[in-house]
């Protein structure tokens, strides 16, 4: 398995190259572009939120439990709180993240069981794009996939941890398989999971926005179309840049 040293440097300079990709190639705003790279950097330790005690855990949810609630501000807005009812907000979201989560975390879960897995990522995934609010859904889908791929990089990392090279030969450690998966041994910690993933879909789906946007004007497939149009736009838009530099320097 990784250490954790691995997991954070690699998943932050993913993060890193993501967020260059997006600001060059998808004109994603300069801050936003930061933003993800350290949302995709912070969610490569995320799945060893399952460890029972250490340096993984202790990190993981400080870092969290001071993020979340920055993040949130602009769902606080939304609900239409006062300055002094969002520092009272984001104060009760550092404390349950701090206490009540991280205690939820050492109690019911175990190391590489279904926090450990692909319908986790997804999950972490539809929860940051709850809580981070914005009016342009592809700018909280750009941050969501920041999520979501810092989360698969650990879950990466520790499938190649899984081969170990000694004496010349290729050994498969017991570990192998545990960390990317879709379900594991156990049928309720498969059950809770989906459930979950479920219950976080039907959640994004519902959100204000996705309603009065893409659900109650139009349907489902509107917002993919759009949302590949965009990414189209911006590619096709970098291309031609490129090509026409091109073009320019050969003259």
């Amino acid at each position: 398995m990784a250490d954790f040293k691995t997991h954070i440097s690699t998943s932050t300079v993913i993060g890193i190259g993501y967020g260059i990709a997006g600001y060059h190639f998808l004109e994603i705003p300069p801050s936003t572009a930061i933003v993800a790279a350290g949302l995709c950097g912070v969610s490569g330790m995320l799945p060893d939120l399952d460890s029972d005690s250490g340096v993984p855990l202790r990190e993981t949810v400080t870092f969290s439990a001071a993020v979340v609630p920055m993040l949130m501000l602009d769902r606080f807005q939304q609900m239409g709180l006062s300055n002094e009812s969002m520092v009272l907000a984001a104060g009760v979201v550092y404390l349950t993240i701090r206490f009540v989560i991280a205690e939820i975390f050492r109690r019911y879960t175990v190391h590489r069981g279904m926090w450990h897995s692909i319908p986790a990522a997804i999950s972490v995934g539809l929860l940051a794009f709850l809580i981070v609010h914005g009016e342009d859904i592809l700018l909280r889908a750009f941050k969501t996939t920041a999520v979501v791929l810092g989360f698969m990089v650990h879950l990466l990392l520790d499938e190649i941890w899984s081969f170990e090279l000694r004496g010349g030969r290729v050994r498969i450690k017991k570990s192998f398989g545990t960390a990317m998966k879709f379900w594991g041994k156990d049928s309720w910690a498969n059950f809770s999971t989906y459930t979950k993933l479920a219950l976080l879909a039907a959640l994004a789906a519902s959100d204000p926005y996705m309603m009065e946007n893409y659900f109650h004007r139009t349907d489902a497939g509107q917002f993919r179309s759009a949302a590949r149009e965009w990414i189209g736009e911006r590619i096709d838009q970098r291309v031609g840049e490129r090509l026409e530099e091109a073009s320019t320097e050969l003259r």
